[in-house]
């Protein structure tokens, strides 16, 4: 672990994490420091998203999570006492993702599996170490750290990542405005242990007039995370020290939920916030540092690795000399755009859960128990649903750096995924975290004598009905980016175009000798 890295890390939740290891195997030499004195030791973040679980397969980090976690069959709601609708979860993502259902993996077991994994490659968190400030150079930054025993050592690097969560310290020393607001309701998170029918390894949402309830499964048999409202008669000037005893009851009782053991509780407030920008020449935000919002959905956690990943492909293309400096630019508004488009759905969805208006409590008990249980029988509409809550349907064609359309396919779709009726599907070759280009069905004869040379990629692949199925046009030439995005889709599967993409970005694959030069 160099001691003047490439990159400094500043923050080691999931994003931070995720952002040094996707760096480490590219080469690119990391710091990675955090203030705490050890990780996190709550579940906190429950959900991973299949996206995901997607960029963890190109790591080969797939597997240690899905044989750690758990998988959630359906998601069961109750409005007013009465459970109104069920939805199987495996279903809804079929043919989408190879990981078609929800997962639950507790965050604390998730950081120390990245951080295992981290120090397998030779990368180790300095703990209680802090950020003091820092200033850019003209060929990097120099941050000030000061560690546990009061030493403060300066630190080189050519960028610096603030991965350091909602009280940023990154953030404040860029100035970067932090625009939002607070619920005006309190909120409680309590691990349990529990009996009843909700403790039956599937997710339940109580609805009601003043309160709702959540209860999400943990890995543990009888074990759950709930999520409420404390009271409302609960004095929320103190809030800190409210305990188990203060929480509403009310949705508790008619979901029958017995509860036996409260292993962890604690209250909070939640905010809805997005930095107003995501750099500041070389030094970027990511995670809880850039946007924050409510927790529907299980988007927090998903969309600050969704960052890590966005990142750390272009920081280490331009520090390798891989790709032009430019590429950076494009981070921002990739990732700003789908940040201002969550934190609003999801602000709209949980003033919907949680207002007391007369409005939504008719919505709440009357509209939604007769409304949702015939949309989700509808498949588009459960599609919809997985598409938008798995993070498969983010995109990027409005990026300075996706271009063309084939097919269904546009420049900054996420790459379909074709299953395979034999053998390894289309993702399997996306672990090598480089450019690649697809085909699917067969390539003219140039497409290989223009790759050949210049190292990059190509994969011809049988065309499939399931190709079809994902929008992708047969014969069509697709130039995949390192994350899995498609950069360029070209239905004349013309080499030309794609030449006039590669030197246009100085793209070379980190196997190649020489870049092309524009």
């Amino acid at each position: 672990m160099s001691r003047s890295p490439d990159v400094l890390v500043v923050g080691a939740g999931p994003t931070g994490l995720v952002l040094a290891l996707w760096l480490t195997r590219l080469g690119i030499t990391v710091r990675i420091v955090d203030q705490t004195a050890e990780p996190g030791t709550t579940s906190r973040a429950l959900a991973v998203q299949a996206r995901t679980l997607e960029f963890y397969r190109q790591l080969g980090l797939d597997r240690d999570l899905l044989d750690r976690g758990r998988q959630v069959s359906a998601a069961h709601l109750w409005v007013a006492g009465r459970r109104v609708a069920d939805l199987t979860l495996g279903d809804m993502g079929r043919g989408i993702s190879p990981y078609p259902y929800a997962f639950i993996f507790p965050q604390d077991e998730h950081e120390r599996l990245l951080i295992e994994r981290l120090r397998d490659a030779g990368v180790t968190v300095e703990r209680e170490t802090t950020l003091l400030d820092f200033v850019e150079r003209d060929a990097g930054v120099t941050g000030r750290l000061q560690d546990g025993s009061g030493k403060i050592e300066k630190c080189e690097a050519a960028y610096i990542a603030g991965c350091d969560g909602a009280h940023s310290r990154v953030r404040q020393l860029l100035s970067i405005d932090f625009a939002g607001g607070t619920y005006e309701h309190l909120f409680y998170v309590a691990d349990v242990e529990a009996a009843g029918e909700v403790m039956d390894g599937d997710i339940h949402v109580g609805l009601d007039r003043s309160e709702f309830l959540v209860a999400f499964p943990l890995t543990a048999p009888s074990h759950a995370r709930l999520i409420g409202t404390v009271r409302d008669e609960s004095s929320t000037e103190q809030h800190d020290n409210l305990a188990w005893e203060d929480v509403g009851r009310r949705v508790l009782e008619w979901m029958r939920v017995d509860v036996r053991r409260v292993n962890w509780f604690s209250t909070y407030r939640v905010h809805h916030r997005v930095a107003a920008g995501f750099r500041r020449n070389r030094a970027f935000l990511l995670g809880d540092a850039a946007h924050v919002h409510s927790p529907v959905g299980g988007q927090g956690m998903n969309t600050g690795i969704g960052d890590a990943v966005n990142l750390a492909w272009k920081l280490a293309a331009v520090i390798g000399h891989h790709a032009a400096p430019a590429l950076l630019d494009t981070y921002e508004p990739e990732r700003l755009a789908f940040a201002r488009r969550l934190v609003d759905t999801t602000d709209r969805a949980f003033t919907g859960v949680t207002s007391s208006s007369a409005l939504a409590r008719a919505v709440r008990l009357h509209a939604v128990p007769l409304a949702l249980p015939p949309l989700l029988r509808l498949p588009q509409v459960r599609r919809f649903m997985f598409r938008t809550i798995s993070q498969t349907a983010i995109e990027y064609r409005d990026s300075a750096a996706s271009d063309g359309r084939a097919g269904g396919l546009h420049g900054g779709d996420r790459l379909p995924w074709v299953p395979a009726d034999s053998g390894a599907d289309n993702f399997a070759v996306l672990t090598a975290l480089d450019w690649q280009v697809h085909i699917y069905g067969e390539a003219r004869p140039d497409a290989p004598a223009f790759c050949a040379p210049r190292r990059l990629p190509l994969h011809v692949f049988p065309w499939l009905p399931a190709a079809a199925r994902a929008g992708i046009q047969r014969h069509a030439l697709y130039l995949v980016r390192p994350d899995g995005y498609v950069a360029l889709a070209s239905a004349e599967a013309s080499v030309e175009a794609l030449e006039t993409y590669l030197r246009r970005w100085e793209i070379r694959t980190r196997g190649a000798d020489t870049p092309l030069q524009p």
